[in-house]
């Protein structure tokens, strides 16, 4: 299959590139939905070898996959997060608050499975290629196993909520991680009753999505594209009722 100019047409058939967009559009933090029934050991693998094929930068590969489904060992990861939640909520006052202490902000008790991935900020040696001026490239590759793992979650039906209120040094000794590796994402994952249509934290009136059109600028900070048709295609992707005219260029 060729394009007009006659170069090799690389594009994924229309049903597969469908697939792909829908997995990222419908990926959701899931806290609550969890359904008691494991995640079969074939499907798993597949989700942990999706993440392990994510981009790194210098091939470093700098992430590890701990699976955590000792209920002790849960449990103490989750009194973590209830003393650090205590402590989050306190800085929200009033309605805020209120609405703060109803939300459902983790699920690692209720779902079947832990997973934490953690970066290695030795792996690769002293001098990884690529990683000389931007130390931080090892925990940015590792996000990027987060995000591979997460949308091949959503093609499985497999729910995936990232708990992010926690102590990473108290994380780090309850799961016995050397002093050098990192607890970069605790997970948890299961099957779900439903995928919401939207985010948990849009739908209970926390914040809601930032237009893209005001997300995207050309050559320098806040100068609209060069490309004037490419700027009418983003426009054209948000509904007007929540363009932000104010924010605009």
């Amino acid at each position: 299959m060729a394009d007009p100019s006659g170069r090799p047409d690389h594009a994924f058939p229309e049903v597969q590139r469908e697939g792909l967009y829908r997995a990222i559009f419908e990926r959701r933090d899931v806290r609550a939905q969890f359904r008691p029934e494991p995640i079969p050991p074939e499907v798993l693998a597949r989700l942990l070898e999706a993440a392990h094929h994510a981009p790194s930068v210098g091939f470093m590969q700098p992430w590890d996959f701990l699976l955590i489904d000792d209920r002790a060992v849960r449990s103490r990861v989750h009194a973590i997060f209830e003393r650090e939640n205590a402590k989050a909520a306190e800085a929200h006052a009033g309605e805020r608050g209120a609405l703060y202490r109803r939300l459902k902000l983790e699920g690692i008790l209720e779902s079947p499975m832990n997973l934490c991935i953690t970066c290695d900020r030795e792996r690769g040696g002293e001098h990884v290629l690529g990683r000389q001026s931007i130390v931080e490239m090892d925990l940015f590759s590792t996000c990027l196993a987060v995000q591979n793992l997460w949308l091949a979650a959503r093609a499985e039906g497999i729910g995936v909520g990232w708990v992010s209120i926690l102590d990473q040094q108290e994380l780090a000794e309850v799961l016995g991680l050397p002093e050098h590796v990192y607890p970069l994402a605790y997970l948890c994952l299961g099957y779900v009753d439903d995928f919401l249509e939207a985010p948990e934290l849009a739908r209970a009136g926390w914040r809601q999505r930032l237009p893209l059109s005001d997300r995207v600028h050309g050559n320098g900070w806040r100068t609209l594209p060069a490309d004037a048709a490419l700027t009418r295609a983003v426009d054209a992707l948000a509904p007007p009722t929540v363009r932000t005219p104010a924010c605009r260029r």
